[in-house]
């Protein structure tokens, strides 16, 4: 397995994007995430990285920054003109800086009719984008209320009704845990449909503690795909990396 690491939430002691970047790069990882790259030109991003042999892995569509606002808008009816306008800007920034991942958000939404639009979005960015790898990520509403993918088998449901094979699945441990609890038994359940790992601790998404029998199960199950700590730090970042040597 492959570590990485969420720049939007961890080495905040850093500063701002690019110092996370070199914060990260010390620390010795050679791949990150961030949530909403968008706020720095992407030749000065690729550049910081570049010092690090740093490859950009995950993002968030849409732009911009939802901090404040609607998390995604993929299963939003009203919002579908809007969600193609953001995934063709966001799918123009995740080539730049080359990206291979972006997780698309689904946004706050009930019913049919969104479940139908998320759906009809999910299948028309695929095929906008056959050489990039979509995810979807189920979401506790207690960290988003309202948020329309929060049910592990649902979103299996809706990847085969999709059906495109682009479009994966991001296991979020934090999210497991809140949602069902017990990560190694959701991760049984639907773990073959995973091609992206993040890992937070619940109920407060610190660091990932007592995670060794999942990743032990996914050494057992082959899995070669990246895990990001994707976590609010309790102090220094580099005090609490010990899930760095314990996935890998």
């Amino acid at each position: 397995m492959k570590t990485c690491a969420n720049l939007s939430l961890l080495f905040p002691e850093a500063g701002g994007l690019l110092e996370r970047i070199d914060a990260a790069g010390m620390a010795g990882f050679t791949a990150v995430e961030v949530q909403f790259p968008y706020d720095d030109p992407a030749n000065e991003i690729l550049s910081r990285m570049a010092k690090y042999d740093m490859q950009l892995v995950t993002m968030n569509c849409p732009p911009p920054n939802y901090t404040g606002g609607d998390r995604g808008w993929a299963a939003v009816p009203e919002l579908k003109d809007r969600f193609r306008r953001d995934f063709a800007r966001a799918l123009r920034f995740a080539k730049a800086l080359g990206v291979t991942r972006m997780h698309i958000m689904s946004g706050s939404a009930e019913g049919s009719e969104a479940r139908l639009t998320y759906v009809e979005n999910l299948r028309w960015a695929a095929e906008q984008a056959p050489h990039m790898s979509l995810l979807i990520e189920p979401i506790n509403r207690t960290s988003m209320p309202g948020y329309f993918l929060c049910d592990f088998d649902e979103a299996v449901r809706i990847l085969d009704e999709v059906a495109a094979p682009n479009l994966s699945l991001l296991f979020d441990t934090f999210h497991a845990a809140m949602i069902e609890g017990d990560i190694v038994k959701v991760w049984d359940r639907i773990g073959h449909r995973v091609t992206h790992v993040q890992v937070g601790g619940a109920p407060h998404r610190h660091e990932p503690e007592n995670h060794e029998a999942f990743f032990d199960r996914l050494r057992a199950d082959g899995y070669g795909g990246y895990v990001s700590g994707e976590y609010n730090p309790r102090g220094l970042t580099t005090n609490g990396l010990s899930w760095v040597k314990a996935a890998t």
